[in-house]
């Protein structure tokens, strides 16, 4: 259990909205419903994944 002030903080907070960020990038909107489309949404959030990581390192 944390305790604010004794050691952990609130670090966890901005490790979920990262991941969230992440996730949606990721994840289809519902209104994608054919497969070609699910696909295209993938090809293009793993090329701007890779263009994110690519800058950062």
């Amino acid at each position: 259990m944390d305790v604010p002030g004794k050691g952990r903080g609130d670090g966890g907070g901005c490790q979920r909205s990262v991941f969230s960020a992440i996730r949606n990038l990721f994840v289809p909107p519902a209104s994608i419903t054919t497969p070609l489309s699910r696909h295209i949404h993938r090809v293009r959030a793993l090329a701007q994944w890779n263009n994110l990581t690519a800058l950062s390192a």
